[in-house]
């Protein structure tokens, strides 16, 4: 590890005034030692969140006009950073400076590396459903264990931000869909433990109910996105051997052939048929800028 590191520290922050402060303030050192360049992105905040910034200055501030998401921040910050890597965290406290340095053994080895939670005390119950079963979806696309999905604390090249920023979205899945995103490409990503404080910005803001629908929606764009063969085939052969069986089962029982095993036989083949076409525009989508 170098004196020097190339390393731009995004930020993202929405509401944060009583707590970014202290944030900001243990990042100095590692301002002083390593040359880190911070760069908090506001998305238009409702409190004073811009101006405690404003305090500290070794950060730089970037203010969106309206809120646009926690993704769309992190675009913004991606593209203002002046540094090869860039190192995302959150803004609320949770995230521990110390542990930066662990990301950073690994820099010289892989293209991405993420801080996994242990023991998450910011998880609520009623979200872990639907985590756990976006932690198996994504571990069924990508044919590996991923053991923290959607983690904000990540150091990445900035190239392969830049590389896959048209297909990341706005909101809070901007994590999950890099992850894919990066292990799909077959870049080299790897995984680091890490523990986390309590939020100290109080509560998360996302809605359980809309957080439950964005969960599916993030599913289902997740399989259509990255690997739409490994769902679209199973069910197809589903289909097929059910109707098979139904129409042997028909031939046997009544000396007839079954209309419903011709249907479901047709529906399995377009299944079939349905799920190629969708692996090929994926691949597609995911290599037009």
């Amino acid at each position: 590890m170098t004196d020097h590191l190339p390393i731009s520290l995004v930020i993202p922050a929405f509401n944060e005034a009583e707590v970014i402060g202290a944030v900001l303030a243990s990042l100095k050192s590692y301002v002083e030692t390593y040359g880190f360049e911070v760069i908090v992105v506001n998305d238009a905040s409702q409190d004073d969140t811009a101006q405690v910034v404003r305090n500290y200055p070794y950060v730089r501030l970037i203010n969106h006009p309206y809120n646009k998401g926690y993704g769309a921040a992190l675009k913004t910050g991606v593209r203002a950073a002046t540094h090869d890597y860039v190192l995302t965290m959150d803004s609320d406290g949770q995230h521990r400076p110390e542990d930066i340095l662990k990301l950073l053994e690994h820099l010289d080895n892989f293209d991405m590396v993420v801080g996994a939670r242990v023991g998450n005390p910011n998880q609520e119950w009623i979200r872990k459903p639907g985590k756990r079963v976006l932690s198996w979806v994504a571990n069924y696309l990508s044919n590996m264990k991923i053991p923290d999905i959607n983690s904000g604390f990540r150091l990445i090249r900035k190239r392969c931000v830049e590389e896959f920023m048209h297909i990341l979205p706005n909101g809070f899945s901007f994590s999950t869909t890099i992850t894919l995103a990066m292990i799909k490409a077959a870049y080299n990503v790897k995984y680091v433990p890490i523990n986390v404080e309590k939020r100290s910005g109080g509560k998360s803001r996302v809605k359980q109910t809309r957080d439950g629908v964005n969960a599916l929606l993030l599913i289902a764009r997740c399989i259509s996105l990255f690997n739409p063969l490994k769902i679209y085939v199973p069910v197809a052969l589903a289909i097929l051997g059910f109707s098979v069986v139904f129409s042997i089962y028909g031939v046997i029982a009544y000396h007839s052939f079954p209309k419903t095993g011709v249907v479901g036989f047709l529906t399995g083949i377009l299944v079939l048929l349905f799920g190629i076409l969708s692996d090929q525009v994926a691949a597609i989508r995911r290599q037009v800028h």
